[in-house]
């Protein structure tokens, strides 16, 4: 019997703790590990990016065994996890996904899939963030990061990577068998327009509003992530928090030097 890659791994996600997505990484987490535990959210958390909850207390239901479900946001997961339920014995990586369509470029900052992972590493354990990429009204293909997810994970927890960085990885909208090998990429601008404000009518006649994000496909630069995707390749992006935007830096910086001899 093959020796199990991990043994400890923690689970998570933004779409909640009965997402399908979440069903396939639990099988896809198995095969890897010897104890798998599943802290998720109990409702849909999608855009709640890597924010934490401190105002609010937080209710923790057990569901099963090593399975928990919290009133909370992705990033609240990760935290009791690492630092209460798992705090004597940490998981020796956290995978979060597999998320219901791909996070690419600079959708990635909204993701609450890829906030937990980035949560993750803030605390100081190796994270990968996992998302299947599909095209509405089309069904999620989701067998094929079921087949594609455990070679993928196995290859990445082989290599060595920077503490203060975490992994987005991105399943193509293709069956498994037509998909394209993992290739290391860049984030890029990806498919993300802005966000929107719907108006709309409740039955009393009172206004409510939707945010709604708006997306396109557009060109995307060579070696990003939203091209390989599109070409039918897994992507891995490393991300980190460190946001400095360099050119303007140097622009501000010129700006705001005084001239010589004032």
């Amino acid at each position: 019997m093959t020796e199990p890659l991990f043994s400890r791994v923690l689970l998570t996600n933004d779409d909640g703790i009965d997402a399908p997505g979440l069903t396939v990484l639990e099988d896809v987490a198995r095969q890897l590990a010897r104890e798998v535990w599943v802290v998720a959210p109990m409702l849909d958390q999608s855009g709640t990016s890597h924010s934490v909850s401190l105002h609010d207390p937080l209710r923790i239901s057990r569901l099963g065994e090593r399975r928990f479900a919290v009133g909370g946001t992705p990033g609240d997961c990760v935290t009791i996890g690492v630092r209460h339920l798992l705090a004597a014995t940490p998981p020796d990586i956290i995978l979060s996904g597999i998320n219901r369509g791909a996070n690419l470029g600079r959708e990635t900052v909204f993701s609450g899939t890829v906030g937990a992972a980035m949560t993750g590493m803030l605390l100081g354990i190796p994270s990968i963030a996992l998302s299947q990429a599909f095209t509405h009204p089309a069904p999620v293909k989701w067998e094929t990061a079921r087949a594609l997810a455990p070679d993928v994970i196995r290859r990445l927890a082989g290599l060595t990577w920077s503490g203060d960085a975490c992994l987005n990885v991105n399943f193509p909208d293709f069956p498994a068998e037509e998909s394209r090998p993992l290739v290391l990429t860049r984030q890029g601008r990806g498919l993300l327009d802005g966000i929107d404000v719907l108006v709309r009518e409740d039955p009393r006649g009172l206004a409510y509003h939707w945010l709604k994000l708006e997306r396109s496909r557009k060109p995307d630069h060579a070696g990003t992530e939203t091209e390989a995707v599109a070409a039918g390749h897994v992507s891995v992006t490393p991300l980190r928090f460190e946001r400095t935007h360099e050119d303007v830096w140097d622009s501000l910086r010129r700006q705001m030097t005084p001239p010589r001899g004032t």
